[in-house]
């Protein structure tokens, strides 16, 4: 987790609480604003793939394209800062709740108008990204 441990103080001002996710690029932890108290999202790219020039520059656009979006159907990104081993992070909103998968696991398929109401929101995301010129990857 880019040499990231629960307990860490990043930059001075973020305490890193507890690992929320790893997926095949990074890995995002909740962290503890020093000075704000105020609980964010801090999300790393894996160290293998932070050794790579190239993909620290997409991940610091990436920041800035995701930062421009105010939509309430994406996580607002508020900063970015660099470890010291020179790996970047980004500094997002936290929200609570459960992912796609966690639901369909725990309550099987989702009734029709719950589902349609997933689609309309991140629609909805695309579209604002859209908007601004930024075309989503994943």
């Amino acid at each position: 987790m880019s040499g990231v441990l629960v307990g860490d103080v990043l930059g001075g001002k973020f305490r890193v609480e507890r690992v929320i996710g790893t997926g095949g690029m990074g890995t995002v932890v909740a962290a503890h604003h020093l000075q704000l108290n105020d609980l964010v999202a801090l999300k790393f790219l894996l160290p293998e793939i932070a050794a790579h020039p190239d993909t620290i520059a997409r991940f610091l656009r990436e920041a800035q394209s995701a930062a421009r979006i105010k939509s309430e159907h994406v996580t607002r990104v508020f900063d970015v800062g660099m470890l010291d081993n020179g790996a970047p992070f980004m500094v997002m909103e936290y929200l609570e709740g459960s992912d796609l998968g966690a639901m369909l696991e725990r309550g099987g398929p989702l009734p029709i108008h719950a589902a349609v109401s997933f689609v309309v929101q991140a629609a909805r995301a695309v579209a604002e990204a859209h908007s601004l010129g930024i075309v989503h990857r994943d």
